[in-house]
């Protein structure tokens, strides 16, 4: 009789939402100065979007799938793909892809992009309610920021829509640079070093 001796291999992989949420404060901060005034056109916001916008957020949204966090995981993976479409659309704007593409361009079928994605943020923001606190406000803020970029780009209001929108990506960024450096510092000093607000504890026992 042969004795089969079952054995479980567990792999610890680190929390990736240091580096997602870096990637957002970084590409959120150049696209921010070019919304308020501060610099001009898309051609260098473009590396950001797709490499940090994209891919490090696509990089946390793999690796919190590994650690079974759906919301992680749908968060970091739906706005990685969000850059990417942005950036390919600006790639397409500026004749990337050929004249016929460029001047066939229907800014409001970007619009439409963002009340989608405004869907996808309100839902998320009830999510993070049970995340913590810093999140919860980064959500707030994305909400505000796709209400700017749906008004103006379907014409509403253009010019305060496109404030607000400014305005509030500013102020995702610094909130995410605090939410990194949270992530980071709380794990490698294994105590609370930068608060982030408990949950509030309203939908979740």
């Amino acid at each position: 009789m042969n004795n089969k001796t079952v054995q479980h291999v567990k792999i610890t992989t680190a929390d990736p939402s240091a580096l997602g949420l870096f990637g957002l404060a970084m590409v959120t901060l150049v696209a921010s100065s070019q919304k308020l005034g501060l610099t001009e056109g898309v051609s260098f916001v473009l590396p950001w979007a797709i490499f940090l916008g994209g891919f490090a957020q696509l990089f946390a949204c793999i690796h919190d799938a590994k650690h079974n966090n759906t919301f992680g995981t749908t968060a970091f993976g739906g706005f990685a793909l969000f850059w990417f479409g942005v950036g390919t659309s600006w790639l397409i704007q500026l004749g990337v892809f050929g004249k016929e593409l460029a001047s066939a361009v229907d800014p409001k079928q970007l619009g439409f992009a963002f009340v989608g994605y405004l869907i996808f943020s309100i839902f998320m923001t009830i999510g993070a309610m049970e995340t913590h606190k810093v999140l919860f406000i980064i959500f707030v803020l994305i909400d505000f920021l796709f209400i700017g970029l749906s008004l103006s780009t379907l014409g509403f209001m253009p010019e305060k829509a496109h404030k607000l929108a400014a305005i509030s990506e500013l102020f995702i960024s610094l909130f995410s640079f605090y939410g990194s450096a949270a992530a980071v510092l709380n794990a490698h000093f294994g105590r609370v070093f930068l608060p982030v607000g408990k949950p509030f504890g309203i939908f979740k026992k």
